[in-house]
């Protein structure tokens, strides 16, 4: 399936793209190039074919690894999109361990102490960090870590200390929708007979519900962070432009402003590509987490 997603999705950028105003020769060329420069121009980057034969080209070529290129600097997209994608991979990858590991402790913590004061606090803290939009939380965590208290930096992404405020402004807000998801299946799982067995058994409760409970309490969550991690790619774009990553999310926006469509659209197929290959990881391991799942297929 991973053919028909990236076809599917390249066909609907392409064709929004195609529908935008204006022209990308006015854009690389300016307002007051001649005509015929401009004419020539369009004849060289192929905007005059029509739109299938342009489509067609694009998706043969992609196939191929060529993307095309730039329409104002006319370097390969390939090299502008991997130059800066390990950035993106690492700030998606840092948000998804902070929502992951957070919210699926306080997840099991809560459903262990159901309706405890640990309880209630962490469900008053994932109604509050789930209603903060990342944009917001990402200014404040300037404002005062970096301006007011000056422990961390404000911008950039080549040192760890400069990792912290935008993985945390991108993790935040998942956090505590998998923590919420965490504690709705711990409570469901642990009600079940084979775990009333364990305990009947004599096992230690931190085996029961690390061992016995939390497998299978984790499968409603393993599918929630396989969608997350895509959310998590997409949703950089905002971090990368509060904290002035060199991303792939800032170089799609401002390859939006210029209409340079090669771009956006190789920044697209990437991004869709990887976010489909983590779904099919996310779907292997199911058969490691549920045992069940895995004996179907022998």
């Amino acid at each position: 399936m991973v053919i028909p997603v990236i076809v599917g999705v390249t066909f609907i950028i392409f064709a929004i793209m195609n529908l935008a105003p204006g022209d990308p020769a006015d854009f690389i060329l300016g307002d007051g190039a001649p005509v015929e420069a401009r004419e020539a121009l369009r004849e060289q980057l192929g905007l005059n074919d029509p739109f299938l034969v342009r489509y067609g080209n694009f998706i043969f070529n992609a196939f191929r690894g060529d993307l095309g290129v730039t329409y104002a600097a006319q370097r390969s997209v390939s090299e502008e999109i991997f130059t800066r994608f390990p950035n993106t991979l690492q700030l998606a990858v840092m948000g998804l361990i902070i929502a992951v590991f957070f919210g699926v402790s306080l997840g099991i913590v809560s459903a262990v102490k159901q309706y405890s004061v640990i309880d209630n606090g962490a469900t008053v803290f994932g109604i509050l960090f789930v209603s903060l939009p990342n944009f917001w939380l990402g200014m404040m965590l300037v404002i005062l870590f970096a301006v007011n208290l000056g422990w961390l930096p404000p911008s950039g992404f080549d040192r760890p200390s400069q990792w912290v405020l935008p993985a945390i402004t991108l993790g935040t807000g998942q956090m505590a929708l998998i923590m919420r998801m965490s504690r709705s299946s711990m409570l469901e799982v642990i009600r079940q007979d084979y775990i009333r067995t364990a305990r009947a058994k004599g096992q230690k409760e931190s085996i029961v519900i690390l061992r016995h409970a939390l497998r299978n309490a984790l499968i409603p969550v393993t599918t929630y962070v396989g969608l997350l991690f895509g959310w998590l790619l997409g949703g950089a774009i905002l971090t990368e432009t509060i904290f002035s990553i060199n991303g792939v999310g800032r170089l799609m926006v401002q390859a939006m402003r210029a209409r340079d469509i090669p771009i956006v659209l190789g920044g697209v197929t990437i991004l869709s590509v990887v976010f489909t290959l983590v779904n099919l990881l996310v779907d292997i391991l199911y058969a490691y987490l549920d045992p069940r799942i895995k004996a179907q297929y022998k």
